[in-house]
């Protein structure tokens, strides 16, 4: 149902051969049904990706440094790049930085979305 690699990677974790996400229950669940039922995965498009990311990620911390963890998580509780600069004592350079090879990593492609990536992964309350 989610495409979040933290639930993804727990789910596998817990056993499950597949994933199929709510946006593609309708047209693929009698598919995961019969894949399911003869023990083979089953994963389509996105979930791929995100069970991928799972098993690529350092522990359970993600994807992400414990820096661009903080950076992000500064991002999206509405500070500026000047003042998360000045709150972890790194230049703004280096906080620019961090935030693009956060978005890299993420795939993201703008602010919103790292917010939206915070907010799913717990680094910040909604």
């Amino acid at each position: 149902m989610h495409d979040n690699y933290f639930v993804i990677g727990d789910s596998l974790r817990a056993g499950a051969l597949g994933y199929v996400l709510k946006s593609d229950a309708q047209r693929l669940l009698v598919t995961a049904i019969d894949s399911a039922a003869q023990h083979k995965p089953f994963f389509v498009g996105p979930a791929t990706k995100a069970a991928l990311r799972a098993f690529q990620t350092k522990g359970s911390d993600g994807p992400l440094s414990a820096r661009q963890r903080g950076v992000v998580q500064l991002i999206a509780e509405g500070h500026c790049n000047k003042k998360v600069a000045s709150l972890l004592g790194l230049s703004l350079k280096t906080v620019e930085t961090h935030r693009l090879k956060a978005r890299d990593k993420l795939e993201l492609h703008s602010t919103a979305d790292l917010v939206r990536y915070a907010v799913r992964n717990n680094l910040i309350e909604a």
